[in-house]
């Protein structure tokens, strides 16, 4: 209904009950959202810390030191570090970081990434920013730049506000704007011959108008981002086994005879070249312009 633009509990409701969003297409495909690395964090490593990567980590800190941000001397809270590909240059322009991260490889991974780049900046807490009790932490309003980025612990308007809650000036949250894309599960999907939807994973729309509708001052943008992986045909059929989870289709017999024959194009002794990607938002909040706002009210 139209008048239900308006209604922010109604978004936060609609939000809460998607079963179309990224986490829960996982969930219900049977994958764990803070386990779905564990077999590739290597693989993801070399890719954040590629050439291709550290460009895309500059683009994305330089969009928020455009917006005011400056990381010299600030507290960070990284939710969902992974292996350091921003925990890592935001210590080296002098923050101290606290990076949360649930998955065992990558820890290990940032462990190494920080004793080699990050000196004693980055301080690692090991676990699921869902399960750790703020209060308790001392991490109420406690950093200077909370940054979450394409990580599991934002799945409804409560965990955006569990994550506000840590931030004293801004927050930066990045999610699906869109459906994924992936050229071998595009080029598959026509062969399986069962009928698919493919997720929206449009989350990013949720996030943008409870923050409109709350009165939230943000900045906002949203891109359409590729990469390029080189797999194994081995690690290519798992990967392919995992997206169909998500997509609900079925895994038998005949759905590997398809993938392996479609496969068998590829010359074994070399790599199968993937592209994929999609559109993704990225949102700064300012919450000092909120407690500005909130003042001259008073």
């Amino acid at each position: 209904m139209l008048k239900d633009i308006y209604n922010e509990f109604a978004w936060e409701k609609a939000w809460r009950e998607d079963r179309s969003t990224s986490v829960n297409t996982m969930k219900e495909g049977g994958i764990e959202p803070t386990r779905a690395f564990d077999s590739i964090a290597q693989r993801y490593n070399e890719q954040s810390f590629s050439e291709e990567g550290k460009m895309r980590t500059e683009r994305i800190i330089g969009w928020l030191e455009d917006q005011g941000v400056d990381f010299n001397g600030a507290s960070v809270l990284d939710i969902g570090a992974a292996s350091g590909g921003f925990s890592i240059p935001f210590a080296e322009r002098g923050a101290q970081v606290t990076a949360v991260e649930p998955c065992l490889p990558f820890v290990k991974l940032l462990e190494e990434n920080s004793k080699k780049w990050a000196k004693d900046n980055v301080e690692i807490v090991e676990g699921a920013f869902e399960n750790i009790d703020i209060k308790q932490q001392g991490w109420e309003g406690a950093f200077d730049v909370v940054f979450v980025s394409m990580c599991p612990a934002i799945v409804d308007w409560e965990s955006v506000e569990k994550v506000l809650s840590c931030a004293r000036k801004y927050c930066y949250i990045s999610l699906s704007a869109g459906p994924k894309e992936h050229s071998l599960i595009d080029e598959l999907l026509p062969l399986l011959k069962s009928p698919y939807n493919k997720p929206n994973s449009a989350e990013m729309m949720y996030l943008m108008q409870l923050l409109l509708l709350k009165g939230y001052a943000f900045h906002s943008l949203v891109t359409r981002e590729m990469k390029v992986t080189e797999l194994s045909r081995d690690a290519a059929i798992q990967e392919v086994l995992n997206w169909l989870k998500i997509y609900k289709l079925p895994i038998n017999e005949e759905t590997h005879r398809i993938i392996e024959d479609y496969l068998d194009q590829y010359d074994s002794s070399n790599k199968i070249t993937i592209h994929q990607g999609g559109r993704f938002g990225k949102v700064l909040i300012k919450l000092q312009d909120q407690s500005m706002k909130f003042a001259k009210k008073d």
